[in-house]
């Protein structure tokens, strides 16, 4: 791929320049280009060889990807992540593995690592939050005549109270929960908006549903985990949600913290 001759200036530019390169990136660059993107906290902490470990590929894929996206090399992506992120960002593998190797696995210590997997989480979402994407988010669904919710598996506690929220809201909303194998899709109609909800493994059934709204034109409003995610590709507006998976547990405090806000916002501009 040719490389693009300026650096991004922002964390939000890097964001955007990532997810347009995604899709033409070779097998290695873009397994560089997953794990950053689901590590970028670790980015100013990180040596090449330890971003290269994580994603499974040598050192030199790292060096092409920086370039690939407009740095000179890895000093000077690390350089913006550590100007825009404050010193103390929160090192998750360490954090979490001193509270492991601190515990028994007892309920109690059981539940000081999920409090902390989901404090870390917030503290993520706080310093990572792109301002100009929730924004859009919140001005496509509150433009809708009905927003239709969708998140099936671990996203369904997350869409089924974005729903109630609405509810609440007095924003008309219709959750597809899948129950019966309905999906509803021909509940679908224009000005409608459809706000979609999954995580890896991502849900074929919600991606499948936000597929069909695109290609009714219907704007799509993504709430996943990684710019990379196939949702995004999908999506007008697209919302990640950093979260700290605790064993084969994925933490939801941050994404459900995102959907109160978001649901909350929507009916405030549809009000105003």
């Amino acid at each position: 791929m040719d490389e693009i001759s300026t650096a991004p200036a922002s964390i939000e530019e890097f964001r955007a320049r990532l997810a347009g390169v995604i899709d033409g990136l070779p097998r290695r660059l873009r397994q560089c280009a997953d794990h950053i993107a689901a590590n970028s906290d670790r980015i100013a902490v990180s040596t090449v060889a330890e971003l290269a470990a994580g994603a499974d590929v040598p050192p030199s894929a790292v060096m092409r990807f920086c370039q690939i996206l407009g740095f000179s090399g890895f000093s000077e992506m690390q350089r913006l992540f550590r100007e825009a992120y404050a010193p103390g960002w929160p090192d998750y593998s360490t954090r979490l593995r001193n509270l492991k190797d601190g515990g028994a696995g007892s309920p109690q210590a059981l539940l000081g690592e999920f409090i902390e997997a989901g404090r870390l989480s917030l503290e993520a979402l706080a310093k990572g939050v792109d301002e100009a994407a929730l924004a859009q988010a919140v001005a496509v669904l509150a433009a809708a005549e009905t927003v239709h919710v969708v998140g099936l598996r671990r996203a369904y506690p997350v869409a089924s109270y974005l729903a109630y929220v609405f509810d609440k809201m007095e924003v008309p909303a219709m959750l597809h929960d899948g129950v019966g194998k309905l999906d509803h899709r021909f509940a679908l109609r224009p000005g409608d908006a459809v706000l979609a909800v999954t995580f890896a493994p991502y849900s074929e059934e919600t991606l499948s549903l936000a597929a069909d709204a695109r290609q009714r034109g219907l704007p799509v409003v993504g709430l996943t985990d990684l710019l990379t995610s196939p949702l995004a590709r999908l999506a007008d507006a697209v919302l990640t949600v950093p979260e700290v998976d605790f064993g084969a547990f994925r933490s939801l405090s941050a994404t459900l913290a995102l959907a109160m806000a978001l649901a909350v916002a929507v009916g405030s501009a549809r009000e105003g």
